[in-house]
């Protein structure tokens, strides 16, 4: 990912907040909602090529009264979490009525595995879906954030010549957005100076002062990464490159 692609998705999600949210947050909770439908709108996107065998997987299990369904739904999903809602996001935006879509919406995020669900907990945000709803701006969040302009998915967009129109994500790349997401909001409002990111180019020499004296030595097999204070992984993610 280029620095021109990465501050076109940058500056696309940020103008959400001023487009939906402008007349209904102060600018200092903007973020409450920006930052969690980031995280939705990518796991989202993961899940989307999955979606139909999550569901016939969820159907069949059901059938058959599985109550440990989590691994045969990873596996489906292809990823270490899932959703068996009927829904994928771009579904919920032209939902007829205001209660329709709240009622959609919450289905739709209930239907995340359990590990995501504690990652929408800790964003509480669950608390803006009624703010939401009364401004009628919900339904305007989910379309910007299912625009055919940006890309939040690992897998390349293509265009009718079969060229690549948005490139794919990958972990590191989403990873780099969201910090700086998170760093623009906090230079915005002034607070939490001290939450930071290490710099890429940081991580990636940091990665490579462990890894390369001893690369002659790693031998192939399954390895165990620590960092206590992971942020958005890109330690983790830089050092399963190398």
């Amino acid at each position: 990912m280029t620095s021109t692609q990465h501050n076109m998705i940058v500056n696309f999600i940020w103008s959400i907040a001023d487009d939906c949210l402008r007349d209904v947050y102060v600018r200092g909770k903007y973020r409450d909602v920006i930052l969690p439908m980031t995280v939705i709108r990518r796991i989202d996107a993961v899940l989307e090529p999955t979606k139909q065998a999550v569901l016939h997987m969820k159907e069949q299990l059901d059938t058959a009264k599985v109550t440990n369904q989590h691994p045969a739904l990873c596996q489906a999903a292809g990823q270490a979490f899932y959703n068996t809602s009927p829904f994928v996001l771009r579904d919920l935006k032209s939902r007829a009525t205001q209660q329709k879509l709240k009622a959609d919406f919450e289905a739709y995020l209930d239907g995340f595995s359990p590990n995501i669900q504690e990652i929408l907990e800790k964003f509480k945000f669950r608390n803006q879906i009624p703010t939401m709803i009364e401004a009628d701006i919900l339904g305007a969040v989910i379309e910007k954030f299912t625009s055919p302009e940006i890309n939040l998915s690992p897998n390349d967009i293509l265009d009718a010549d079969g060229k690549v129109r948005l490139p794919g994500l990958d972990n590191h790349a989403m990873g780099t957005i969201f910090e700086e997401l998170i760093r623009r909001f906090n230079e915005e409002n002034n607070e939490e100076a001290g939450e930071h990111f290490t710099p890429r180019d940081v991580v990636k020499l940091m990665a490579n002062l462990i890894f390369r004296p001893i690369a002659d030595q790693i031998q192939s097999g399954t390895y165990l990464v620590y960092d206590g204070a992971c942020g958005t992984g890109g330690m983790l993610t830089v050092a399963e490159r190398l």
